[in-house]
């Protein structure tokens, strides 16, 4: 008997979208709450070109208003649309070639995260959303599970991760990695490079002064007296995860910024965790992370340092509840940030209430158009819905 079978090359278009409205109430501000509506669109293509072999298109918008009172009692809003994913991507078993706007992350941290290099992800934001990157990923994954990572991004001219100066436009961004398996773990290495744009990121240049100096030069200081010109950074980082008993990991970064102009030309972050699930009631998942920051004027020194320490608590409360706590501790500052949030998720609908008491100034993240909703005491409830 002779039997044939042809497969046929099945084109799939899907069209989703995640709502939110969210509403905060600081307590110093209890009379001027805030409002929030987000929609995030996306429309996704799938063209396989064999059994194993796909094509794939991904566009997403991020589509936010926000609305309040401010001091004097009168409304404002404030809207905006921007692109939040766009990318093609061809894929096999073992490969993957991805080529626009998209999110590139690695490294095993959670909550202090020394490999932040290209997002800004808040382990407090119930959604994880995060800016992207313009730029080209690929990625080969070998049999043994050890796998291979190259980008080049362009074009991204705003900070990305715990960047404080951009890069420039026009310059590409180039980098990779290498993360492959070892006895109960495993190991990355990565490299990255980049030009950095000093004459956009001037006005921020005193904020990277602050860090480490008092005597902070003025922007029009630095242009006048010194001849600024573009440098470049070069990142490397080596990072780890383990399971023996309980989960531990850590990750390191040098960074060397090629400027005299700057007090500090070397960074070191360097962060360690663990985590651990107790057989209490429906199972607490405790979380625990150490990060610090130094700078120094040679490779390993350690002229000025920060340091921060974190711990997360996860507990089930049933099939559709569960209640999560995360607290910082700035050791410089000696100042708590705690956050408290419990949530109940259904099939399409979520719904968050959020708790937070929290310094005024934030410390920790750099993106602050978000942290500034979880400055100082108050609370805040989110409803999702995702279609």
């Amino acid at each position: 008997m002779l039997s044939i079978n042809k497969w046929t090359h099945a084109q799939s278009l899907t069209f989703k979208g995640q709502t939110s409205l969210w509403n905060t109430l600081n307590a110093k501000k209890i009379d001027q709450p805030r409002v929030g509506l987000r929609y995030i669109p996306s429309v996704i293509l799938e063209h396989p070109v064999s059994q194993t072999n796909i094509f794939d298109l991904n566009c997403s918008l991020n589509m936010y208003a926000t609305f309040g009172l401010n001091e004097e009692g009168d409304l404002y809003e404030d809207t905006r649309s921007k692109a939040y994913r766009i990318w093609i991507r061809y894929s096999t078993p073992q490969f993957e070639a991805r080529l626009g706007l998209q999110k590139i992350n690695f490294g095993p941290a959670a909550l202090l995260r020394s490999l932040m290099w290209f997002d800004r992800l808040d382990p407090r934001d119930p959604l994880q959303i995060t800016e992207g990157v313009y730029g080209f990923l690929m990625r080969y994954y070998f049999l043994n599970n050890t796998n291979i990572w190259f980008w080049a991004l362009l074009g991204n001219n705003r900070p990305k991760g715990w960047e404080v100066l951009p890069s420039t436009y026009s310059d590409p961004e180039i980098g990779g990695r290498i993360q492959s398996p070892v006895p109960m773990g495993e190991v990355g290495f990565t490299y990255h490079q980049r030009e950095v744009d000093i004459s956009k990121g001037l006005e921020m240049l005193p904020l990277f002064f602050d860090a480490f100096v008092s005597d902070i030069p003025s922007p029009d200081y630095l242009k006048e007296y010194f001849d600024l010109q573009d440098f470049k950074e070069y990142r490397y980082s080596c990072d780890g995860k383990w399971d023996i008993e309980i989960g531990i990991w850590l990750e390191s970064a040098l960074i060397y910024r090629d400027l005299d102009l700057l007090p500090y030309q070397y960074q070191q972050l360097f962060t360690i965790g663990a985590d651990y699930t107790f057989g209490l009631g429906n199972g607490l998942h405790l979380t625990g992370e150490h990060f610090f920051t130094q700078y120094s004027e040679e490779m390993f020194g350690s002229d000025q340092r920060v340091d921060f320490s974190a711990f997360s608590l996860n507990y089930p409360l049933g099939l559709l509840d569960t209640m999560n706590g995360i607290i910082f501790y700035d050791w410089d500052n000696e100042e708590f940030y705690r956050f408290l949030q419990f949530q109940r998720t259904y099939d399409r609908w979520g719904i968050y209430c959020m708790l937070y008491w929290n310094p005024e100034t934030f410390r920790i993240y750099n993106s602050a158009a978000e942290n500034s909703l979880f400055t100082g005491k108050g609370f805040q409830i989110m409803v999702v819905f995702n279609h």
